[in-house]
């Protein structure tokens, strides 16, 4: 027989991580909070609440069993499709929609371009009294220094990348399929209230009350895909393309400086990742003539 305390004690687990972990960042001020995000999450609500507010019958629009149906069953549905680790553990990864660490590209490759002159005029050695905030560089500028081949070197890299990018990839998932099952649950739970309205056809006045109810779980789903899921996934999708073209540069600019590459050629070389626009503005100025 399943012992409760093991059976709640796991989950709960998770989530206090979750939260410790949310408030650690803030407090040590590694992320900032992304404006875009916030504000457009911010003023879509509030229209919704204010045109509902403006309405003459504000309280129509809150139903606590349509709530259940749709937000309940949402829930539910996703845990079905993935372990309770994972749907916990997505709930931290939609933090990067609201808050991210900011980490230009360009820092990165100036940081690199530093490391590989260092490098060059001193060995490989001297690079173990550099101090990197950079985790990924890190690693791999520990394992240049401890003299690792190179393909060791690119494929403990290559591994980090990917387990990054798989992580990023169940969160995408999992508010992907949030956003997939919350209209079908309201629909669902639509289709419930006008069965329960249709069986109960006597009082033709109730019929208008019963519908509005019937209808509130299409617009809970609608509100809660639209609205909350499905752009928190896209947003997360920014967010690993980010990191991946983050991770590609760094695994880049650690063979370049193991293959003893001059700084100013590896430097050209990365701001290939960068978009002309970055890169345009980074070229010198041409001398007037």
């Amino acid at each position: 027989m399943l012992d409760t305390v093991d059976f709640w004690y796991h989950p709960v687990q998770l989530v206090s991580n979750l939260f410790y972990d949310f408030r650690h960042d803030l407090n040590q001020g590694e992320k900032h909070v992304d404006l875009a995000t916030l504000l457009g999450f911010l003023i879509a609500w509030s229209l919704i609440i204010a045109t509902i507010a403006l309405g003459a019958a504000a309280s129509t629009f809150i139903n606590t069993p349509s709530f259940m149906i749709v937000i309940g069953g949402t829930f539910a549905v996703v845990m079905m499709r993935f372990t309770l680790k994972q749907f916990i553990g997505s709930m931290k990864t939609a933090t990067k929609a609201f808050l991210h660490k900011s980490e230009d590209p360009t820092e990165i490759i100036t940081s690199v371009v530093q490391l590989a002159g260092i490098a060059r005029k001193e060995g490989l050695l001297a690079l173990e009294r550099q101090e990197v905030q950079n985790p990924a560089l890190a690693l791999g500028i520990r394992m240049l220094v401890d003299g690792h081949e190179p393909a060791v070197v690119r494929k403990a890299l290559n591994t980090e990348m990917n387990e990054t990018v798989n992580r990023h990839s169940i969160g995408q998932q999992i508010f992907q399929q949030i956003g997939d099952a919350a209209p079908a649950m309201g629909m669902i739970g639509t289709l419930v209230g006008l069965v329960q309205m249709l069986s109960n056809m006597s009082d033709p006045k109730s019929i208008g009350p019963a519908m509005a109810i019937a209808l509130l779980t299409t617009l809970y789903g609608a509100m809660i895909a639209n609205m909350f899921a499905l752009p928190l996934a896209d947003k997360l999708a920014l967010r690993s393309n980010e990191e991946l073209m983050n991770k590609s540069i760094i695994i880049e600019s650690v063979m370049g400086i193991q293959e003893g590459q001059n700084p100013k050629v590896l430097e050209e070389l990365l701001k290939n990742y960068l978009p002309a626009s970055k890169r345009d503005a980074e070229a010198p100025a041409p001398a007037e003539a």
